[in-house]
């Protein structure tokens, strides 16, 4: 390893299927060393996860750094958002955690936003109108259906949370993944004790909300981790926010992100409510606010149609020949059919794979795309390239059935794990006393070509808005039948 030019820190990407370590330049964003292990997630009748696994991989991922990791000031962790994470008295989990999609909790979802006054009551007071992903939601399903396991938790954390406190023996979290659970009011930036009374959830068992900046403790001696006891742990936060402070964002620029979820947002000044429920009014890392509109079906529900029919994810064919395929696989989060399965229309005798497969793809932008003016505030610039990030930024196909259904120009950073780079961001923004987002910015995180341009499809977009109000009916009986 080359000298660094400044201190070193580590960002933390724990998501759904990995975590992702990067040892970071503070003064530079130079990457001067990574790691990457695996965890699993369950494929029965919801999506698990034991956390413990999260903790084995992090292990695992630092010690592929090396001695960088060993050399750290500091540390910070970004975590997928919403996962419930239930702790007993010695700090192990009581259950596997529920992660942010499963969606069994939808029947608890639906009662809950009804009993506390109706959607537009829920987005005034928390933001969001919650739906299967939300903490609060998940809880709820736990109190009901495993009673016992409920009354043995000592402890509530988030995926971000738990690490962190493995980390340093204190129970914290910050505002961004406070906002994703249902039960942090966003108005006075604290917990909703109404809710968690209505929930049954004592308010003792969460974690302090660390305030962006504030230092939320020091690795403990812990023999398994390369860090030095005393290194700073900054507060962490969800792995959207961790993502948005990774590329520096500045108000109305709009992200779009493209993996196992998609997602789209952009930082705002304004705090968000949208009774709608398209989109989720969270905070950010910094102290403004990241709406955002998130579908469950991205590329992995892309990519499994595209092994289905024996091709390529490459593979698509211009034009989808009048096929629409919604590939809500795994139910769907916006629109709120959380319970729905795919849905082709329009197959001919000269229908091609390739079109289908387009098919997949322009059904799974749609719904993200739908959300963008939702997202923006009123008087966002519309020329303003749309940031592509995620997995699937690198692909062809995405790149150009983003282009062709959004008709704005489109940026694509060159750096690469953008919430890990985020975490670091936060970590080095102890070190200095920056904004974590004016540190990315000095590193040049955001840099990339632009894609011009192309005319926005406007016939795709109408018959798949079409096709899915025609089919409403179909998929809400789906949904009240599970």
């Amino acid at each position: 390893m080359s000298a660094a030019e400044g201190p070193l820190v580590v960002g933390v990407d724990s998501s759904t299927q990995s975590t992702k370590a990067l040892v970071v330049d503070a003064a530079t964003g130079r990457v001067v060393a990574s790691g990457q292990a695996p965890h699993t997630v369950s494929t029965g009748a919801g999506r698990e996860s034991d956390p413990r696994q999260w903790w084995e991989a992090l292990v695992a991922a630092l010690h592929q750094c090396g001695d960088a990791a060993h050399e750290a000031s500091a540390v910070s962790i970004g975590g997928q958002q919403h996962g419930l994470v239930t702790l007993d008295a010695h700090g192990d989990p009581v259950r596997p955690a529920l992660l942010w999609n499963d969606v069994r909790s939808a029947p608890q979802a639906r009662r809950l936003v009804a009993e506390l006054g109706g959607p537009k009551a829920w987005s005034d007071r928390t933001g969001s109108v919650p739906g299967a992903s939300f903490t609060v939601t998940k809880w709820a399903w736990l109190a009901e259906h495993e009673p016992q396991a409920a009354r043995s938790v000592a402890a509530v954390r988030l995926p971000h949370d738990y690490l962190t406190e493995r980390l340093t023996g204190q129970g914290t979290t910050d505002r961004g993944d406070a906002s994703g659970t249902g039960w942090w009011a966003s108005a006075d930036e604290a917990y909703d004790e109404e809710i968690l009374t209505r929930v049954g959830l004592d308010p003792a068992l969460l974690p302090r909300v660390v305030r962006p900046g504030e230092v939320a403790g020091t690795v403990r001696d812990i023999h398994d981790l390369p860090f030095s006891k005393g290194t700073l742990v900054a507060p962490g936060t969800g792995d959207n926010a961790a993502a948005a402070l990774g590329l520096g964002l500045r108000p109305g620029t709009p992200v779009l992100s493209l993996g196992t979820s998609g997602t789209v947002y952009a930082v705002s000044e304004h705090r968000p409510a949208d009774p709608s429920g398209t989109v989720a009014g969270f905070a950010d890392a910094r102290g403004d606010w990241l709406p955002l509109a998130c579908t469950l079906n991205c590329t992995l529900a892309v990519d499994r149609i595209a092994t289905l029919l024996g091709l390529d994810r490459e593979a698509v064919e211009p034009g989808a020949g009048g096929v629409t395929l919604l590939p809500y696989l795994d139910g769907e989060r916006t629109p709120d059919l959380p319970n729905a399965s795919g849905l082709l229309h329009g197959l001919r005798h000269d229908t091609t794979a390739g079109q289908l497969l387009q098919a997949a793809y322009d059904g799974a932008v749609h719904s993200l795309l739908g959300a963008l003016d939702l997202v923006l505030d009123r008087d966002a610039d519309r020329t303003t390239p749309l940031v592509l990030i995620g997995g699937g930024a690198r692909g062809t196909a995405w790149q150009q059935t983003v282009r062709r259904l959004s008709g704005r120009p489109v940026r694509i950073p060159e750096a690469r794990e953008l919430v890990a780079l985020g975490a670091a961001a936060q970590a080095a923004g102890l070190l200095t006393g920056e904004d974590p987002a004016a540190v990315a910015r000095r590193w040049r995180t955001a840099d990339g070509p632009v894609l011009d341009p192309v005319e926005r499809d406007e016939a795709t977009l109408e018959r798949i808005s079409g096709v899915l109000s025609d089919a409403a009916p179909l998929l809400e009986r789906g949904t009240r039948e599970h």
